[in-house]
């Protein structure tokens, strides 16, 4: 049984079982027909994905690997706020006339700062840390900004990441305010262990433990159907994820340089309506 099938199928369990609705109250999103889209919500949601045994994705419906660490390398490697850099339109309904989402996500990775030993973004920053001191403990990114709020077109949901290096094995800690567990879910537990293979291999560490830590695990009025039909199927093993050798430099990787052997998920041919 795939561990990320067996967590999502109990964490969806835990909201639908233990949730509370928000529906007595006012919520900013809203479905395409202009309805208030209302969920069911958990607080505070932690996952542990030990990814020296194995890749944690949903078997329980595909999840498109490229796309998804093509949205991660738009954000991480090319610190884009721009969805023209982008080759998916997943981001279009947050762009404005210019196809900017302000000073989101991307743009805030690429914000140098200065430090003793010079001037960095921060993942240069972080890169330079496990390269020089992999013992620190301030291996630490945050896009939530406060004082640029204000300029984005969407706070960021997946907003800080913590990385450590214990026993010769990399270790990342995912903070996420808010996650829409149907659409999202799958989607960011891939992006961030993709990232901690791509931090790991560049720094000659061994993969350690992926931790994702969600604040406020929740799933759409709408969607409730779709969760409970993937929730009662079977998992199926989970896939071996192939990294190509040879890439040694953070900014090499390319969506291709990954793949997944032995990937069957079931088939899951439904629309799903997303509240923005």
């Amino acid at each position: 049984m795939s561990q990320a099938d067996r967590l999502f199928i109990q964490n969806c369990n835990d909201i639908l079982r233990r949730g509370s609705s928000d529906s007595d109250g006012t919520v900013r999103a809203r479905w395409s027909d202009g309805a208030p889209a209302t969920t069911v919500r958990l607080f505070g949601v932690v996952n542990r994905y030990d990814l020296s045994e194995e890749f944690p994705i949903l078997t329980l419906r595909r999840v498109p690997l490229r796309k998804a660490v093509d949205e991660l390398l738009w954000i991480w490697q090319r610190k884009s706020n721009n969805v023209g850099d982008l080759h998916s339109h997943i981001w279009d309904a947050w762009a404005d006339e210019t196809g900017s989402i302000g000073k989101a996500y991307g743009y805030q990775l690429g914000v140098k700062s200065k430090y003793p030993e010079g001037e960095f973004d921060q993942v240069d920053r972080l890169l330079f840390d496990l390269a020089h001191n992999p013992n620190s403990r301030r291996m630490i990114t945050n896009l939530y900004v406060h004082q640029d709020l204000h300029a984005m077109r969407l706070y960021p949901c997946a907003y800080g990441v913590t990385v450590t290096v214990t026993a010769g094995r990399l270790n990342l800690l995912l903070n996420q305010r808010s996650q829409d567990m149907l659409v999202a879910n799958g989607w960011n537990t891939v992006q961030y262990a993709i990232l901690a293979h791509m931090l790991a291999r560049v720094s000659g560490f061994e993969m350690g433990e992926f931790v994702h830590v969600i604040a406020d695990a929740h799933i759409y009025d709408r969607h409730v159907p779709l969760v409970k039909e993937l929730i009662s199927r079977e998992p199926r093993p989970a896939p071996r994820l192939s990294v190509v050798e040879g890439v040694r430099d953070f900014y090499a990787f390319r969506p291709e340089h990954f793949s997944l052997e032995g990937y069957k998920p079931y088939p899951f041919e439904r629309e799903i309506p997303v509240a923005v």
